[in-house]
């Protein structure tokens, strides 16, 4: 049995097919009627013309497949166990259809495909409709208490009653909850952290390239850092309160704080800062050390910036965007300028101009522009930016400059401009777990 015909295989060889001994339906676009009587079905092959000569048995779901037999403009409608196909005319000649497996994971399995006519006559083939494994794309929040009910985010999760869809933290069962496309909701276990979650069911396994409570790749938790929280020129509020998801977060902004509609400069309440360095010369780093002493950032690209956000109901998010900014000391400290540092690199000094133009590339996030409005309903969520999309300058055009390993040593957390405008808000952004972690 063939195990996958891609789509782009499907639609670039659907001319071919359709002309493998048949009439173009290109030549005559407006021929296509529907024909009396029964279809008869001989076999069903790939749709690939190099591999006509395989035989099918069963497909996943939205795969492309070919059906042969006779009489097939007859079928008037095809459902794959209980899933109805998409059927197109021009893919419909007298002999053969070409069709996509619906990609609706079936809820009575039959294991046939029901051809059906206009007359609502109905004729049976034997075919298996194959479901993937499980596929995990993300948590809800990495850092959700124990006890708490998480969201698993992904696809393929069929909970069959014979053998049902099971999840771990870690080596740890959890208790399922509830299980809808896409989305299962589970019951986090106590004990666990730094660990993959693992998903099974009847079809197999999936394993998350992220770990619960993710200890790699730590930069900032606010609570135990071997690095100080602030270190610029702005001591923004590290605190605790009755929402913490892990001990002390991060706040910008603030209930009696005014965001202006275009996100307008207002660093004293928006700007977290952590720009390494000292007043040692040469720089030691000894205090204020670089995020690279920490992190490996030399496989940058494939790695993602990952931090839990809560932001209240009663005060979103509605202008200016978070721009995540890292920079090397060659551009930004918080010691004295132009001082060459026990590394031999001429560092600069502390400055607001290192960002404030489109040559530095940085990353954007301003989830409210999608609705003009956004808040993560009084709940914790984890936010992932990969590094590979920090393209961008401070007026949200591309930027002209490029990213290396070394410029990972400090980090500016902004909620300013980006080329973006939106409504005058008073909004409160809490941000804990920061820290960079690989995609695989």
């Amino acid at each position: 049995m063939k195990k996958y015909i891609s789509k782009i295989v499907l639609y670039a060889a659907a001319a071919l097919a359709l002309g493998f001994g048949l009439t173009s339906c290109k030549d005559e676009p407006d021929k296509f009627e529907l024909a009396s009587g029964k279809p008869t079905i001989h076999y069903i092959r790939p749709i690939n013309v190099e591999a006509a000569d395989s035989l099918l048995t069963g497909a996943y779901m939205g795969n492309g497949i070919c059906i042969v037999g006779d009489n097939l403009r007859s079928v008037y409608k095809m459902l794959f166990n209980d899933q109805a196909a998409v059927l197109n005319n021009s893919y419909i000649t007298d002999h053969t259809i070409l069709v996509d497996v619906p990609n609706e994971i079936p809820g009575e399995v039959s294991n046939l495909i029901y051809f059906i006519t206009k007359d609502r006559d109905t004729v049976k083939y034997d075919f298996n409709v194959l479901v993937p494994a499980p596929t995990i794309s993300g948590m809800s929040c990495e850092f959700a208490a124990p006890g708490s009910v998480a969201q698993l985010l992904g696809d393929y999760f069929v909970d069959d009653p014979n053998v049902p869809l099971k999840v771990f933290v870690g080596d740890v069962e959890a208790d399922v909850k509830n299980i809808t496309k896409g989305v299962v909701d589970f019951v986090v276990p106590d004990g666990v952290a730094d660990v993959p979650v693992k998903v099974t069911n009847v079809y197999g396994e999936a394993k998350s390239t992220f770990h619960y409570k993710d200890a790699r790749g730590s930069l900032f938790n606010f609570d135990n850092d071997p690095h100080p929280g602030n270190h610029g020129w702005h001591a923004q509020v590290i605190e605790t309160d009755e929402t913490a998801i892990d001990g002390k977060f991060l706040r910008l902004g603030g209930v009696d704080v005014t965001m202006s509609e275009d996100g307008g400069w207002d660093d004293a309440h928006f700007s977290f800062e952590y720009w390494a360095g000292d007043w040692d010369d040469p720089k030691t780093y000894a205090d204020s050390p670089r995020l690279i002493d920490f992190v490996d950032f030399s496989d940058w690209q494939n790695m993602s910036l990952k931090f839990e956000l809560y932001i209240p109901s009663a005060n979103p998010w509605q202008a200016g965007a978070m721009q995540l900014i890292f920079a090397g000391v060659d551009k930004i400290t918080n010691g004295g300028d132009g001082v060459v540092d026990i590394y031999g690199v001429k560092t600069a000094g502390a400055n607001n101009t290192f960002f404030n133009g489109n040559e530095l590339p940085r990353g954007l996030y301003a989830p409210w522009t999608t609705t003009g409005s956004y808040d993560t309903a009084d709940q914790w969520i984890t936010v992932t930016i990969p590094f590979a999309n920090f393209l961008y300058g401070a007026d949200g055009s591309l930027a002209t400059g490029s990213l290396s390993a070394s410029d990972f040593s400090s980090l500016t957390i902004f909620v300013w401009s980006g080329g973006v405008a939106g409504t005058e808000c008073h909004p409160v952004i809490k941000i804990d777990n920061i820290r960079a972690v690989p995609n695989k």
